[in-house]
């Protein structure tokens, strides 16, 4: 099996833009990083599923050595779906954060604060 290498590179710079996209502290940069990641997945998934063939729905006895594999693309069609409904949570989740504290920004948690400053007295050497 062959890949091609630019589609490789693609989705090796939508995956890092993706990640990078995802530790920003902005809901709406969070929501466009998991957006990048779930598209370069799909794209990992469908180059991994092989080469183009015929169609899977043809005739049973004239079954062909090229014919293309559905699982790739149904996994990919599930994927698609998938990242619909998470996209529609964190707009919905973005939304409700606007109208609340009028930012989209994630602030820090005085209590993870706490908690790191505990395990930082207790074991020391660590």
């Amino acid at each position: 099996m062959t890949a091609n290498l630019t589609l490789l590179v693609v989705i090796g710079v939508l995956v890092a833009c993706g990640v990078y996209l995802i530790l920003e502290r902005a809901v709406s940069k969070m929501l466009l990083g998991m957006i990048l990641f779930g598209n370069a997945v799909n794209l990992l998934i469908l180059t991994v599923g092989g080469p183009d063939g015929n169609p899977p729905l043809r005739n049973a006895e004239a079954a062909d050595q090229d014919m293309a594999d559905p699982l790739a693309q149904a996994m990919v069609l599930t994927a698609i779906v998938i990242t619909m409904g998470l996209t529609a949570f964190v707009l919905a989740l973005a939304y409700r954060a606007r109208m609340l504290t009028t930012t989209d920004d994630v602030p820090d948690d005085a209590e993870d604060a706490d908690v790191a400053g505990r395990r930082e007295r207790e074991d020391p050497e660590d």
